[in-house]
């Protein structure tokens, strides 16, 4: 009789304990898989702006992110593809719900494997990233050309060009006005300067919208008629950084690691050419540009003087990748835009070991509780059966 009392309060003690265990791991699930992506970005907030601005001027709500590399067929394990994906697709969706930005950015590299890919497997990819990167009704998306997508200039064929051009409705050269406020994107690798197909076309439309640019600003270089309703220096968007040295002047906590901060930069490789640089900025003057490639955070202030009575200046920040596999830190940007101001704020996604690690110490949590769960049930039906 005795056995059969002890084996029937195990049971009860199991039915109880079971369902708590459950629960827990149904907890400890959902916080390291959803909740933490919330908690990580509500903490960033649309950056204020810090001039007197007329009751009128509406600013523009952007959202730039970049290098998300995209896993294809060839490169890395199936697990580890759908791991990166499932991270970019809670990370992305919960900033489309914190935030609702007007327009988001990707600049560059969209795609791992685009330059290498068949015609099929490259719809297979557009059809994933639109997937992913879904926005809601009331923000617009715009993709800019990487060289992971379409390949570095000597490599780029009609073929991948077009094929990127069409399905990411991407041309080589595109401006975005909004409340006047105007986004030039460009193709970097249309920057070459060689005078093949792409780049011819690249700078017939950098130099028309240079005209109207210049035109709606009442310069008298102005050479046409057409003009946008607002005039304001523009925002440079593409996948390279503008021509510098090296990121040894980066010193921002998630600027590349010593010693590779100091490695010099390939002109049109890992930056745009110097003479690129100098004709983007003499013919468009933005005021802010943004660009990516190098997966690493950077600021720079550039101040150019093509002629001794003109100088113009400007604020470039590269973007980190938004990519787990490039960084342990992913980040994009927040940007609060009007014509006479850029405010900018850096949101950090959750670490892969700070979602790990909490895991860990939820699941010893969990096992505590369990045990003393277990432990006081046993000591509570002890003394209940000494009393009886």
């Amino acid at each position: 009789m005795g056995h059969i009392y002890l084996s029937r309060r195990l049971c009860i003690l199991k039915r109880k304990i079971f369902p708590r265990i459950i629960l827990g791991l149904f907890f400890i699930y959902i916080y390291c898989e959803y909740l933490i992506y919330y908690i990580s970005q509500i903490q960033c907030v649309w950056p204020k702006l810090e001039k007197n601005h007329a009751k009128d001027v509406e600013p523009v709500y952007a959202l730039v992110l970049a290098d998300i590399h995209m896993l294809g067929s060839r490169n890395g394990h199936w697990l580890d593809k759908w791991r990166r994906e499932w991270q970019m697709y809670r990370a992305f969706q919960t900033a489309m719900t914190l935030h609702r930005p007007e327009l988001v950015f990707v600049l560059g590299d969209l795609f791992d494997e685009g330059k290498w890919c068949s015609q099929n497997e490259f719809n297979e990819y557009v059809e994933r990233f639109h997937n992913l990167f879904a926005t809601p009704e009331g923000t617009t998306l715009y993709t800019v050309v990487g060289n992971h997508d379409i390949g570095f200039h000597y490599k780029i064929t009609p073929h991948l060009a077009s094929r990127f051009e069409n399905q990411l409705n991407a041309p080589p050269v595109n401006l975005v006005s909004i409340r006047g406020n105007h986004f030039v994107l460009i193709n970097s690798m249309a920057m070459e300067g060689d005078g093949c197909s792409l780049c011819s076309r690249a700078i017939a439309e950098i130099n028309r919208i240079s005209d109207v640019l210049k035109c709606s600003s009442g310069s008298a270089l102005c050479k046409g008629k057409a003009k946008v309703p607002k005039y304001s220096r523009p925002i440079l968007m593409q996948h390279y950084p503008l021509y510098r040295e090296s990121d040894s002047i980066c010193t921002e906590p998630d600027a590349a690691p010593l010693p590779l901060r100091d490695n010099l930069f390939e002109e049109r490789w890992d930056c745009l050419s110097k003479e690129s640089t100098e004709y983007l900025i003499e013919s468009l003057l933005p005021r802010v540009a943004f660009g990516a490639h190098t997966h690493h955070s950077c600021l720079v202030r550039h101040s150019f003087v093509p002629r001794p009575d003109h100088k113009i200046e400007l604020v470039e920040y590269t973007v980190p990748s938004f990519s787990w596999r490039n960084r342990l830190d992913p980040k994009y940007y927040l940007l609060t835009v009007t014509p006479d101001e850029v405010k900018l704020a850096k949101c950090e996604l959750p670490r892969e070991w700070t979602i790990q690690v909490t895991a860990l110490l939820l699941l010893l949590v969990l096992a505590a509780y369990i045990r003393c769960y277990s432990t006081t049930r046993r000591i509570f039906s002890h003394m209940s059966d000494k009393k009886v």
